[in-house]
């Protein structure tokens, strides 16, 4: 990303493992505040190398709150379940439905356990603040919708592709899970940027989706991504307050603190040692 060009390499270590790569770090521009601290990761690595089950997701979140992060975008492509979601079309989605398997999911555990609140799993308000940016950016969007996280690699069954239309899906991707239920955990706001590749394999009309038609939609929308991010940066406020994130462990722990092991408040300490 052009903006980003100027920016500054940040390798980071968490608790967790190493994240997928290197972070950019840059301040981009406000017209009515001072820049905005960004950071940007790729989540499958430089050159996309990992798979979505390769992904190291709680590396990743707790790389962001090392760095001060408060607002996660999470740029995704998906497969549209809805006729009227066009590939080349943006959604931002509202809800999920976890088919992972093989992710780690939580912070918590070895010592610590604790629950946090998911039945709204975007942060509202920066949701909607991110689906008007990418409007004003020219892009066709749809408010709302339920996103069907799958495993991989490979992509849907055409059962399982009429399965998820039936309970009323919308939108089907790969990496929003555990990444949104981590970001909820380290108190980080969260919303979706999903751009529709394709049909996935339940459109009888069109071609069974493949990674060629994925990166060709991709590439002649990735521009437009782009200018959705630069104004939601221009539309971001100067204060967390005017954009508050989620201050979601505050009650969610059950262990009572004089039993939580010195090894996991040295672990968690980023994510709940504020609140112990």
């Amino acid at each position: 990303m052009p903006a980003l060009a100027e920016g500054t390499t940040v390798e980071v270590c968490t608790p967790f493992g190493a994240p997928s790569g290197p972070y950019t770090t840059a301040e981009l521009p406000r017209p009515d505040g001072p820049p905005l601290e960004t950071v940007f990761l790729a989540r499958h690595g430089h050159g996309h190398r990992l798979l979505p089950s390769e992904v190291d997701y709680r590396a990743n979140v707790h790389g962001f709150k090392q760095l001060g992060v408060t607002h996660l975008l999470s740029v995704s492509a998906v497969g549209s379940l809805r006729e009227e979601i066009v590939p080349g079309h943006v959604v931002f989605p509202d809800q999920f439905i976890d088919r992972t398997r093989a992710r780690a999911s939580t912070f918590f555990g070895d010592g610590v356990v604790a629950h946090v609140q998911f039945g709204e799993p975007t942060t509202e308000p920066f949701r909607k603040l991110a689906l008007a940016a990418a409007q004003r950016a020219g892009a066709t969007v749809h408010d709302g919708g339920t996103l069907v996280v799958m495993e991989g690699p490979a992509f849907s069954t055409k059962a399982e592709s009429h399965l998820y239309r039936s309970w009323g899906a919308s939108i089907i991707g790969m990496t929003a899970l555990p990444e949104a239920k981590l970001a909820r955990e380290a108190e980080i706001g969260y919303a979706v940027l999903a751009l529709a590749t394709d049909y996935d394999c339940w459109h009888q009309a069109q071609a069974e989706v493949s990674v060629l038609a994925v990166m060709a939609t991709v590439a002649h929308n990735v521009e437009l991504a782009q200018r959705a991010i630069l104004e939601l940066v221009a539309a971001m406020p100067v204060t967390t307050a005017e954009l508050p994130y989620p201050r979601s462990v505050e009650h969610a722990t059950m262990t009572d603190p004089a039993e939580i092991p010195a090894a996991a408040r040295e672990r968690l300490d980023l994510i709940v040692g504020h609140y112990l």
